[in-house]
């Protein structure tokens, strides 16, 4: 009878160890792809026009930003754990907050809750993620695939559970979803936290005087802009050219396919963050996939440049988080996270607007060509900026070299 060799068994232990972190990350995942449907359909079955349907939606992409900066200072007080389970905590609420609604003022304060769960999820599961053992980038690409996967599967079941059991029944099974999370988070053990006491606004300033800082905002800008084309033109550029919605949103989630396979892979090819190879492969791969997936109109092509689309931004998006990680202390990691984060809710508010302006103005098809123009432009500025941001920078990889 042949036994694991003790190198496989300690990988395996090791696994073990830190499968509950990537499980809670996939439940939290599940309930966020949940409200991506229920929230405006609930709202839209409630009678609700436009405008509060709007708002709803909208609110927390415009206040995450401060809940983001908030979750970074606390995580690097409280710990990443800690600030994880009050997210999942803040979640349940949110979901119970819905359940118990039949308005608009009890579905906001439902949607503030959620608002303040996701802004200090993010900060605090990457600066989690930056401290496993192990490779770095693969640890990093195995979160960005559980989140991915977490978001596709529970978009796909809950209009399944919406046709079977109805909106209440949905939140309430979103509520247990994110207490399943919270159990899972319990279940995982870190190593002692080395908190910080300096205020917030202190530890903020000496970070954006870091050249680095700036640097990571462009890259994670960059990683953001898939989705945020994907949660808002994207659906009406296909529909516009006479696809029904089931088709339309399985191309549109082979973005998230394809961000999915390449996290697990990114890590494997991303080891420096003084490396400008891959990230600059990476905008151009965003760049092309943008401007392409709106120029073809064969559904295998539109499939595979929306697969790059999503593959590309998961190789900038670990390699974002990488350098975060990198040039920034555990004491400070939160924060660092926190700000590098911004590139993402930076992307969200600005690429509707901007393709909304640029529709009316010049038409969908070609606002997607200047999109993928000024992505590109984006991706070739991340060559000077690197050398500018890491001249300064001592990095771990310096001294293991």
């Amino acid at each position: 009878m042949s036994h694991p060799s003790p190198g496989t068994a300690d990988r395996h232990a090791g696994f073990a160890a830190i499968a509950p972190f990537f499980l809670s990350s996939f439940a939290w995942n599940f309930a966020l792809g949940m409200t991506y449907l229920l929230i405006p359909l609930y709202a839209r079955s409630l009678g609700m026009g436009g405008v509060q349907i709007g708002t709803l939606v909208a609110l927390p992409v415009l206040s995450q930003i401060g809940f983001t900066l908030l979750g970074g200072g606390l995580t690097d007080r409280v710990g990443g754990k800690n600030m994880a389970m009050a997210s999942c905590v803040l979640m349940c609420v949110g979901s119970a907050i819905f359940v118990l609604s039949s308005g608009f003022a009890m579905m906001m304060v439902a949607q503030f809750t959620l608002m303040t769960a996701r802004g200090i999820f993010w900060p605090a599961t990457w600066a989690l993620a930056s401290e496993l053992p192990g490779n770095a980038g693969l640890q990093m690409g195995r979160l960005n695939g559980a989140t991915n996967a977490g978001q596709i599967a529970g978009t796909t079941a809950v209009g399944f559970l919406i046709a079977i059991a109805g909106y209440r029944a949905s939140f309430a099974t979103m509520a247990a979803v994110c207490f399943a999370a919270l159990v899972l988070n319990q279940l995982y053990r870190t190593s002692p936290h080395a908190r910080r006491t300096s205020p917030m606004l202190a530890t903020y300033r000496i970070l954006l005087g870091k050249r680095s800082m700036h640097y990571g905002i462009l890259c994670a800008y960059i990683s953001a802009l898939p989705a945020s084309l994907s949660f808002s033109f994207y659906p009406i550029l296909l529909v516009e050219r006479g696809l029904d919605s089931d088709t339309t949103g399985t191309l549109i989630s082979l973005r998230a396919v394809g961000a999915i396979i390449a996290g697990f892979i990114a890590g494997y090819f991303i080891t420096r963050v003084r490396g400008i190879r891959m990230p600059l492969l990476s905008a151009i791969v965003v760049a092309m996939s943008v401007a392409l997936a709106a120029a073809v109109s064969h559904l295998g092509l539109i499939a595979i440049f929306l697969f790059l689309l999503g593959a590309g931004s998961a190789f900038m998006t670990v390699y974002f988080q990488m350098l975060m990680g990198a040039v920034s202390s555990k004491e400070m990691r939160g924060s660092a996270m926190a700000l590098g984060g911004l590139g993402w809710s930076i992307s969200h508010l600005s690429t509707p607007l901007v393709m909304g302006a640029l529709q009316d103005w010049i038409g969908l098809q070609t606002a997607f060509y200047v999109m993928g123009g000024f992505t590109l432009l984006c991706g070739v500025l991340l060559v000077p900026m690197q050398r500018w941001a890491l001249a300064m920078e001592s990095l771990p990889e310096d001294r293991a070299a």
